[in-house]
């Protein structure tokens, strides 16, 4: 799975809370005693086992609640220059942001940290690279956002080897790309350089209300065919629509479900024949089985009435009324609707159901990293915007994300969290998949195909296109970008 679209069209908008004071940062550090490890969740996200930390000394004392060497203090060498941020605010919300503002402060006196939230990252940013005045640091995520390649095509983002390559904010002994999660950031390397990080691994998944589950006599089968039976029975019970998806925004159906199901009918071989432009590859059978599959939801009658015309919050909220049974979502689902779900409701994440006789892991998940945050490279403090990096992927950082806004953070070393059901169920279903992890990179290597899948899918979902129709359109647009050689071209072999 390639790591930006999970995140793509998370729009929610939370209300921007207070910035984080230093007597705040300290206290909601200290907060959680649970015995849940993030870093241990599975083998596809453990680093490999590490070299013992070399011994560094100790940094001066400071009013921080975590240890920092006195290598670590300072490694890119900054200056007390502004640091000008600007953030999507999202499904996350602003204060994780905040916290990591109020890090980067805490470490480095005098320096001022600008956490500027948005919404239409491109529409309101776009003006200030056309005038060479880019901020430093940004959140391109949203509906609204770059396309990340277009960006490092136009020469706009700075590389993040120097970032890479340094001592880790707050684990001691350990450079900073070592504490990442294992290929939580390969969708922003280009050509081998590191152009962006992603901030957040979330897990693309099937939800439900696990008390509800339990008391239907219901269970999640193992293959779709079968899981289409469950919905066919919740249907014909009469008391909820089967199925909803967050209509207006189908990116949802074929980021999340379509995916899944192609790589779990046709195997890992089509999806790169897909993902590298190869004639005919949106041909094949097994590609056509899933977009069948998918399409039987709308034809079976199971996707809940007046959902196309729905926004991503308003068809969360109506399942977490109890009017639809499974809602496809990321882990951000529980932060963006944490104030609209019931206290009993226990929302859980499971995997999309695959094939007994399909070509790829039945297991797999689509999981990785995601929100994807760059430095511009004319900014009037590129190293700043570095550092911001170094302390918004810290050990501190993702601890407070996970326990404030119940997602994840692809940062290892994390311990002693309180974890919701949603967080633990999301861990349990990538420990599941292991190494199994689905990667389709095609609408993030390409923007205009992404913009086509997007629309065919709400298409095939109201009826409009047929599964047949859907794969034609599909390597229609696939052979016009092979074809364009205005377009630069991205290839993988794994």
């Amino acid at each position: 799975m390639n790591s930006w679209f999970l995140f793509k069209l998370k729009i929610g908008v939370n209300e921007m809370s207070k910035k984080i004071t230093r007597r705040d940062f300290v206290k909601a550090s200290a907060v959680g005693s649970g015995a849940v490890l993030l870093a241990a969740c599975s083998p596809a996200i453990v680093p490999p086992t590490a070299v013992p930390p070399t011994a560094v000394p100790a940094a001066p004392a400071m009013d921080l609640p975590f240890p920092m060497d006195a290598s670590a203090v300072n490694p890119l060498g900054i200056g007390t220059e502004p640091i000008d941020g600007v953030f999507f605010s999202g499904g996350f919300g602003h204060d994780y942001i905040n916290y990591a503002g109020t890090l980067v402060e805490g470490v480095h006196p005098g320096v001022k940290v600008s956490v500027k939230p948005i919404q239409k990252v491109s529409e309101e940013l776009r003006p200030r690279l056309v005038e060479g005045n880019p901020p430093d640091v940004i959140d391109n995520s949203g509906a609204g956002s770059f396309s990340t390649t277009d960006l490092v095509n136009e020469g706009q983002l700075a590389d993040l080897a120097a970032l890479m390559d340094a001592p880790s904010f707050d684990t001691p002994g350990v450079k900073f790309k070592d504490t990442l999660f294992p290929g939580s950031q390969s969708s922003l390397v280009y050509d081998g350089k590191q152009m962006g990080v992603n901030i957040a691994y979330t897990v693309s998944a099937m939800w439900y209300s696990k008390p509800w589950l339990e008391k239907s006599g219901h269970t999640i089968p193992a293959t779709w065919s079968e899981f289409l039976g469950v919905l066919d029975k919740i249907k014909k019970e009469g008391k909820m629509a089967p199925w909803t998806y967050q209509g207006k925004y189908p990116y949802y159906m074929w980021g999340i479900v379509l995916n899944q199901l192609m790589y779990k009918a046709a195997g890992t071989s089509a999806i790169i024949a897909i993902d590298n432009l190869e004639p005919n590859a949106w041909k094949n059978p097994d590609i056509l089985r899933a977009t069948q599959d998918l399409y039987a939801l709308w034809d079976k009658g199971y996707i809940m009435e007046g959902t196309a015309g729905l926004t991503h919050t308003e068809s969360q909220a109506e399942w977490l009324n109890g009017k639809a049974a499974f809602l496809p979502c990321g882990t951000w689902l529980e932060n963006e609707m944490k104030d609209q779900t019931p206290a009993d409701f226990k929302m859980t994440a499971a995997g999309i159901p695959g094939y007994a006789d399909g070509k790829g892991d039945n297991s797999a998940v689509a999981a990785g990293g995601g929100e994807p945050f760059v430095v511009f490279a004319k900014g009037k403090n590129v190293k700043g915007g570095m550092e911001f990096l170094r302390a918004q992927l810290s050990r501190s950082s993702a601890k407070w994300f996970a326990e404030n806004v119940s997602s994840i953070m692809p940062v290892s070393g994390v311990t002693d969290l309180k974890a919701t059901e949603g967080v633990k169920s999301a861990i349990a279903v990538v420990e599941t998949a292991g190494k199994n992890i689905i990667e389709f990179k095609l609408p993030d290597w390409y923007s205009e195909f992404g913009k086509e899948i997007e629309q065919r899918t709400g298409e095939l979902l109201t009826g409009v296109v047929k599964p047949e129709g859907f794969v034609d359109l599909m390597q229609k647009k696939a052979d016009e970008i092979a074809a364009n050689a205005d377009i630069k071209k991205f290839k993988r072999t794994s």
